[in-house]
């Protein structure tokens, strides 16, 4: 610990209690819990098998397991745990199977799975309205983040129609997910937090097996995240959460900042060690951020960034004619100043608030033959391809799996059409069955014609023998005799336009098998086809913005998409009202999470940040006048380098007209 600051020492060191520690950006916080996770078992003699730390997203928790790895070497790291929330959901669900109510080989509904299922239960009534699907999906998965059940859904709905009827469809969702041995997303936290509710000796179980807890990004967590860790640490309160209320930017996605102070109320002995001295930024752009963010309430007293990495170039602020111009003369900039420093195109990021700002930039970066990664691009999984192979995974081990079942039955095609779905459906529907069990009963018949019935049982028959074969033999080889014995690859061939696209299809399909036959391969313990095909759907929830190094490339990403990076030389574009902050969160009064946002988008810069803005924006095809973000107004004026670019524009009068209209917002919310 001779190169860690005397903080993060005492955050490192502490163990007589649970221990906040409010670290801000580029703080070294990631360092704080690897480092505290080998003096646990180095200095404590904790066993790894005893500890488990969790995190929001696999790289996050494979970056983290990496660097425990370097400090500990050999067997004094086995069976330490280090996983999202989620898989460690996952483990605690695979082990409490019986007492839950799940059959093994149970399936995860990933959010498409969940839509389509929420779209069947409400066709009749409401047909294919995807507005309606969308808003009770949410709304069922807030429920579900604040660990209602059910049962409790209809006191929570009171006399509001809309909920009153999204509970109602809540307790038939639930009820088809048990049919269909399934989970969703949001049940990996709940399930596992009501289980310890209800059950006081498995809770004690887990207690016994996790004597030590430590929380990334503790910030992010909501209700139920919250009540699973406090119900696995107890009253011995073994626990250490990193985290930063200043970064909290996911409300939208159920995020409780406020769990800070739920910590405090629940844990009266907690230790609170703050982190200020960042490690990534120069003293003027932390100067910036700190003047823009203590401009929010806190539970904690303000944290002051400080850094020995030097005062910095200015921060320039670029006022430009309209959002074309502000386009070109960003990427202008930015390869000027690629070609003056000699640096790589890598060390730069275009951000901004919503995807939809990115179009521009793209079209500007191609005309002058820039490469460029836009974050949130197409996932692996998201292939068609990817998706087929793997519901036919998930048939294998659980053919009460539905949505998959559906996804398949007919890819390739096997002359299964819709009218014979249809019926299969209405008919498993009225037995209360999943379609793969309906298909074997005698009744169907009066239902289908002949060779409907022949189909179908040809196909469920086929789900028997390679599932019976699956669990025999080798998973892998099981995975390539599904391929093999389903004519993909010549299905593929016959319905791709050409046959390179064919054959990029199919090299996906044998780059997931790699995938699967390497974590077989790696794992500790021998996995059974049911937890690989678990393990890598999860994967695909979690990894779906957990993009890999996209080589020597610009980065264009949303401020959300961009937490936790950092990057030599930042723009930060589109610093408008309406904009940052979002027009939206202003007439929802959700302001201070739009400055936590602009906080982040600031603390992603290294050596230089320069923000821009426009005097006129197209919006519905029309150019019309814009204002300066009041979050300028925020930021120390003596740091800034205004500059105007084009005839039309003259950067003090703008400047002046972005003051008085901030001075106008001022006097209307009387501050």
């Amino acid at each position: 610990m001779a190169n860690m600051n005397p903080r993060q020492q005492q955050a490192v060191r502490h163990l007589d209690g649970p221990c906040l520690v409010l670290a801000g950006a580029g703080s070294g916080k990631t360092r704080v819990i690897t480092q505290k996770i080998a003096y646990l078992i180095e200095s404590c003699g904790i066993a790894p098998h005893h500890i488990a730390a969790v995190t929001f997203t696999n790289k996050a928790a494979r970056e983290m397991k990496q660097r425990v790895g370097e400090l500990i070497k050999g067997k004094n790291a086995k069976g330490l745990q280090v996983s999202t929330f989620h898989t460690l959901g996952l483990n605690i669900i695979r082990q409490e199977l019986k007492i839950l109510g799940f059959k093994p080989g149970f399936s995860i509904f990933d959010a498409q799975d969940s839509a389509a299922l929420i779209k069947e239960l409400l066709r009749r009534d409401f047909g294919d309205d995807g507005g309606i699907i969308q808003q009770m999906q949410w709304q069922i998965s807030r429920w579900k983040s604040a660990l209602i059940t059910p049962d409790e859904a209809p006191a929570e709905a009171g006399d509001d129609a809309t909920l009153v009827a999204v509970a109602a469809l809540y307790e038939r969702y639930q009820r088809a997910l048990k049919a269909y041995n399934a989970v969703d997303f949001d049940d990996l936290i709940l399930q596992p937090a009501r289980l310890f509710q209800d059950h006081p000796e498995v809770q004690e179980k887990w207690q016994n097996k996790i004597r030590y807890l430590l929380v990334d990004e503790y910030q992010d967590t909501n209700s139920s995240q919250y009540q699973m860790i406090k119900r696995l640490t107890g009253v011995r309160g073994a626990l250490t959460v990193v985290g930063d209320d200043d970064q909290s930017i996911y409300a939208w996605r159920g995020a409780e900042p406020e769990n800070m102070l739920l910590l405090q109320q629940d844990y009266p002995n907690l230790k609170v060690i703050k982190l200020e001295q960042n490690y990534r930024s120069t003293g003027r752009i932390l100067k910036a951020a700190n003047a823009l963010i203590k401009n929010n309430s806190h539970v904690f007293d303000d944290k002051t960034l400080w850094s020995e990495l030097g005062y910095g170039d200015p921060i320039k602020v670029i006022t430009l004619r309209n959002d074309e111009h502000e386009a070109e003369q960003v990427v202008s900039e930015l390869i000027s100043h690629k070609f003056q420093k000699r640096t790589k195109f890598k060390d730069y990021a275009i951000l901004y608030r919503g995807n939809h700002q990115s179009r521009l930039f793209e079209r500007a970066l191609r005309e002058q033959r820039v490469p460029y990664y836009l974050s949130g691009s197409t996932s692996f999984f998201s292939h068609s391809e990817v998706k087929d192979i793997m519901a036919y995974l998930r048939l294998l081990v659980n053919p009460d799996d539905d949505a998959a079942f559906l996804r398949v039955v007919n890819t390739p095609r096997r002359e299964i059409g819709p009218t014979t779905l249809e019926k299969l459906g209405s008919y498993a529907s009225s037995r209360e069955l999943t379609l793969f069990a309906a298909s074997f009963e005698l009744g169907l018949e009066q239902f289908l014609n002949e060779k409907g019935v022949q189909r179908i049982r040809r196909f469920t028959q086929w789900l028997v023998e390679m599932g019976d074969r699956a669990q025999r033999g080798d998973p892998i080889a099981a995975v390539k005799d599904v391929i093999r014995d389903v004519n993909y690859e010549a299905w593929l061939n016959d319905s791709s336009k050409d046959l390179k696209q064919a054959e990029k299809r199919m090299a996906n399909i044998w780059e997931l098998v790699t995938w699967l036959q390497r974590m077989h391969e790696n794992s500790q313990e021998e996995k059974t086809l049911a937890e690989l095909v678990n393990h890598m759907s999860l994967m695909d929830m979690l990894d779906r913005n957990d993009d890999d190094d996209a080589g020597d490339c610009v980065t264009l990403m949303t401020l959300h998409a961009a937490k936790g990076l950092e990057f030599p030389h930042v723009y930060l574009v589109g610093v408008e009202e309406e904009i940052l902050p979002h027009r939206v969160s202003v007439e929802e009064g959700n302001i201070e999470e739009e400055r936590r946002l602009a906080y982040v988008g600031i603390t992603r810069a290294q050596k230089t940040l320069t923000i821009s803005l426009c005097a006129r924006r197209k919006r519905a095809g029309e150019l019309m006048e814009v204002d300066p973000s009041r979050f300028l107004e925020e930021l120390p004026e003596e740091d800034l380098e205004w500059r105007g670019i084009g005839q039309k524009v003259d950067p003090e009068e703008h400047q002046e007209r972005g003051k008085a209209h901030l001075a106008n917002l001022k006097g209307m919310l009387g501050s």
